[in-house]
């Protein structure tokens, strides 16, 4: 692809440009549950110059050519091996991730709370995510996933509308999920932690930064990969 145009959707430039998504996180511009608009809509309803952002989005794309970079085509690998990723990758990460970090939004919360009240929401937020996002994991491991891989070794049509049904459920716990991660960045400014933050309150801001970026990338590989090639 030489350049892309505002008739491209987020989803699709993510999957070709992965590098993008951090221009769109930093546009506020979705790319994962609803990613699937084409770009012009989608900087018209934010009110962003489309002009200036496909200037800059295919200058980053140029440059990112002329590197040596090992992207993986996973419209092109096994179903299972997709799954494999996802589960190994993104799960392993939240299983590791979701509770080290959740005694840190307690922590802050509990000592900083009372001079700044938005760390109370910040806190419910947090743990409505937790858990959202905990079995939203056990269902996917324990019940589609499975599917997925039996149809991909005995397909069948009654297989396969079993398996769509399944991932609407999904898609929507996407949308929820993505939901709490939208107003968690607005109610700690971009995740920017105050001028007078301890160590503590820092560190909780970047551990969020980096749990809504690799969410992020695991709703698109799910949503515009591998529910999209079912």
């Amino acid at each position: 692809m030489s350049e892309f145009t505002a008739e491209h959707t987020p989803a699709d430039i993510v999957k070709v440009f992965p590098k993008a998504s951090d221009l769109f996180k930093q546009r506020r511009i979705d790319f994962c549950c609803g990613g699937d608009r084409p770009l012009g809509e989608v900087v018209k309803d934010r009110h962003i110059d489309e002009s200036m952002l496909m200037t800059e989005l295919n200058q980053a794309w140029q440059n990112w050519q002329k590197e040596d970079h090992e992207t993986v085509d996973w419209d092109a690998k096994p179903l299972s091996e997709l799954i494999d990723h996802i589960v190994h990758t993104h799960h392993a990460y939240l299983n590791e991730e979701l509770p080290a970090l959740g005694k840190f939004v307690s922590k802050i919360f509990r000592v900083h709370g009372q001079n700044h009240p938005h760390l109370k929401a910040l806190h419910r937020l947090y743990n409505d995510f937790k858990v959202d996002m905990e079995e939203h994991s056990v269902k996917e491991e324990e019940e589609v996933f499975p599917l997925i891989k039996e149809y991909e070794d005995n397909p069948s049509d009654e297989l396969l509308q079993h398996i769509r049904e399944a991932n609407g459920g999904l898609e929507d716990d996407h949308d929820a999920s993505g939901n709490i991660l939208k107003r968690l960045r607005e109610i700690t400014n971009g995740f920017q932690p105050p001028s007078d933050a301890c160590n503590s309150y820092r560190i909780t801001y970047a551990r969020l930064a980096e749990l809504e970026s690799d969410t992020f990338q695991h709703i698109h590989l799910e949503n515009h990969v591998l529910f999209k090639r079912l």
